[in-house]
């Protein structure tokens, strides 16, 4: 394990749950309860110094017993290191919002709610960013339908945009999973 990791690791042990070490890239586990606490360590200790929150992202994991990973990635130019901090929520449980301590934060909380719908308490401007402010779901969870929900068109007989729900027909079909030479032979053989 990383030197660097080993000394984190050591001297807030409470705060974490799990960490790895791989492909020179460092990754603590943390519940939501520590992350504020984890955070203002790694951005204010003397021997850590992450003062850049490069972003906030999430990972969904639908077959999970906690969906979605909620993941930080802090940087220190003092120490030329970079951290990946993340934080296993479900549904329901909300992060705790690091706009205290990165202001930067704000902007990839928001983006993170409005795309997976995880949300952040003590958060000052929780809203969506990407969609509009109607739209209904969160696109980047894996349960969203690829099409959306509704679909806008203009209407050249009613001269106006109309918003109308979607309707996918399947039809049933048979594939033939023959390579099409195969299929060549067996038209010849009749």
């Amino acid at each position: 394990m990383n030197l660097f990791l080993k000394k984190i690791v050591k001297t807030v042990p409470k705060w974490i749950e799990s960490c790895t070490y791989s492909n020179d890239e460092v990754v603590i586990y943390v519940s939501p309860d520590n992350l504020i606490p984890l955070l203002s360590f790694l951005r204010d200790h003397t021997q850590t110094q992450f003062k850049q929150l490069m972003d906030v992202t999430a990972v969904d994991q639908p077959s999970h017993r906690y969906r979605f990973d909620v993941v930080y990635n802090l940087l220190t130019l003092q120490y030329n290191e970079r951290l990946r901090v993340k934080v296993a929520v479900d549904e329901v449980t909300p992060v705790p919002s690091s706009t205290k301590l990165y202001s930067s934060s704000g902007w990839w909380e928001r983006e993170v709610w409005d795309m997976f719908g995880i949300f952040f308490s003590n958060h000052p401007d929780l809203r969506r960013i990407l969609t509009d402010y109607g739209f209904a779901g969160h696109p980047l969870r894996k349960d969203f339908p690829l099409t959306g929900y509704t679909e806008v068109r203009y209407d050249d007989s009613e001269k106006r945009v109309v918003k109308e729900p979607v309707e996918l027909t399947q039809e049933f079909r048979f594939f033939d999973f023959q390579t099409p030479w195969e299929t060549l032979e067996r038209g010849r053989e009749k």
